[in-house]
């Protein structure tokens, strides 16, 4: 999302996750939070109160609806639900996220989409593990 700090991505990312919470009903909401890693999965579960969902909009209804948490302090691009759809493709495996995300229904799994185009080499680097624990130069 090219977003400069901590706080901004933050930010971004809580949007996304609360916006696609408010859609879910309890028992798909779980399976989602199940697959996440500790971090997003403890920004998608604080201060839940379940209700029934809300009807599900189209990309940009939901992209402002994640663009107006904090209105006065968020910076969020109009590519955050996509943004961090690719970011979850990246780390969570498909055997794992594809099911979560056919349980939502076709509406929300045709906005949590990704072209496979979009995971670009360049977009997640190589991690520097191997470097840093010796495999690099001696």
């Amino acid at each position: 999302m090219d977003l400069v700090t901590n706080n901004l991505a933050y930010t971004a990312i809580e949007g996304v996750l609360l916006t696609l919470r408010r859609r879910l009903a309890a028992e798909p909401a779980l399976r989602f939070a199940d697959i996440l890693a500790t971090v997003p999965q403890a920004i998608f579960a604080t201060h839940w109160q379940p209700a029934a969902p809300s009807p599900g909009g189209n990309r940009d209804e939901e992209t402002g609806e994640a663009q107006a948490l904090r209105l006065h302090n968020n910076l969020t691009p109009g590519n955050c639900i996509e943004a961090k759809a690719i970011a979850l493709r990246a780390i969570v495996r498909a055997d794992e996220i594809d099911p979560v995300l056919a349980a939502f229904g076709p509406q929300a799994q045709a906005l949590w989409h990704v072209d496979p185009g979009a995971f670009a080499p360049s977009i997640f680097p190589e991690p520097r593990v191997a470097r840093a624990c010796g495999g690099g130069r001696k």
